[in-house]
């Protein structure tokens, strides 16, 4: 049986936040594909982690700076590894690559943090964003982990396009893993324009561009609020910090409601979903369930990026306080063009999101590279000198680290 071991930066939260849904599907997509499937992390559980073991999937925690994981992997000698994002590709990649040389390394970015990071400092430095603003230390390490791994899975088109293009890697070590969604389940019917009201948000709001988002509708809804009196902005966050519960304003319709329990029955009660984003990367699962709710949305050209493939959006998009609350103005109260962009939610799900297409093609190449690793890595020079061990600070830096712990 081939065996996948995953070693996770956090433990799967698919009800808190996209990234927790999109490594459950994989673990859920390599389970269905016969192979044994091990989730380890280094993080803490919490209260709403998802029970891997209801579902057969073995877990263990390890550490970092401890070679005790040297041991464990050399005993498991799994098919793949698999690094959720870069930060764990650092700690344990060199051991993997030291005690398991022949299995498949793969990383997923979940999004490109060197991305989001840049974009987040041109707003607040009130600037326009440059992709010069991505040549930062983070990227290099971002990029370096890429280059170590023999594939990485990439959420948006986007990104490939600016990995292959900006940083020039070689689309060999790249592949296009959006959301991969079970349709046949998600297309239901959902409540009509009439049978609807009122705006909704929701986001981990430990996330930084949820939270700015936040903040910016502060902007927003008042432009709204003029048009709509009655109307109400409904904001799920988990994780919601007080510096949120705050900002709860009844008297206009600003309403700060904590945790959703059912994501799908709060976007399938609102009419139109919100998501200024001003910065970020990725794709954005809010907007994904807003679609699976046949919710129309207005977002940002940002919350839009890498979602649609050659598609239009479901919905409408602005860019400054003003445009946005004229397209959510225009799209909460005009039923035709409402019908219209819910009714292309669908299009859009089947045609980008389909999980048995996303799937067999990362199995295709998976298996791919398991029959011509040898080649596939013979190819990538740049990735056999960052590996190479006079390179590897990272390794060195570890190993000092668990010294200076046991003579503790």
């Amino acid at each position: 049986m081939q065996t996948l071991l995953i070693i996770g930066y956090v433990w799967p939260e698919p009800k808190s936040s996209a990234a927790g849904s999109h490594m459950l599907s994989l673990i859920r997509l390599f389970k269905r594909k016969s192979w044994r499937v091990i989730f380890t992390t280094p993080a803490q559980e919490t209260d709403y982690n998802f029970d891997l073991t209801s579902e057969n999937i073995e877990t263990q925690t390890i550490e970092i700076n401890d070679s005790g994981f040297d041991d464990y992997i050399k005993s498991l000698q799994p098919t793949a590894v698999l690094f959720d994002r870069f930060m764990m590709e650092e700690q344990f990649g060199w051991r993997v690559a030291e005690s398991c040389p022949n299995a498949l390394r793969l990383l997923d970015t979940e999004d490109l943090q060197c991305l989001r990071s840049a974009r987040q400092t041109a707003l607040k430095e009130g600037r326009v964003f440059s992709n010069t603003d991505l040549n930062s230390d983070l990227a290099k390490r971002e990029i370096a982990s890429i280059y170590r791994c023999d594939l990485s899975l990439i959420i948006s088109d986007f990104e490939i396009s600016l990995l292959t293009e900006h940083f020039k890697i070689d689309p060999a070590l790249l592949i296009h893993i959006p959301f991969m969604l079970e349709l046949d389940s998600s297309v239901q019917p959902s409540p009509s324009f009439s049978q609807r009201q009122h705006f909704v948000t929701i986001g981990n709001l430990r996330h930084s561009p949820n939270w700015d988002s936040i903040l910016y509708l502060q902007q927003i809804w008042p432009l709204i609020k003029k048009q709509l009196a009655d109307a109400e902005l409904h904001i799920y966050g988990s994780y919601t910090p007080p510096k949120a519960t705050a900002l709860n304003n009844p008297k206009t319709g600003f309403l700060i409601k904590d945790r959703a329990k059912d994501v799908k029955q709060v976007m399938q009660s609102a009419r139109v979903c919100l998501s200024p984003l001003r910065f970020g990367a990725g794709i954005k699962g809010k907007l994904v369930d807003a679609m699976q709710s046949k919710t129309p949305s207005v977002t940002t050209d940002i919350g839009a990026e890498g979602m649609t493939g050659s598609l239009s959006w479901p919905g409408l998009i602005g860019n400054t306080p003003e445009e946005i609350a004229e397209k959510a103005v225009a799209l909460y109260c005009d039923e035709q063009l409402w019908s219209e962009k819910s009714v292309y939610c669908e299009k859009l799900l089947q045609t980008v999101y389909d999980q048995k297409s996303i799937a067999k093609n990362l199995m295709s190449k998976v298996s791919y590279l398991l029959e011509n690793l040898a080649d596939h890595r013979a190819n990538n020079f740049i990735g056999a000198i960052l590996n190479h061990h006079t390179l590897r600070s990272t390794k060195y830096m570890s190993k000092w680290i668990e010294a200076k712990n046991k003579a503790l």
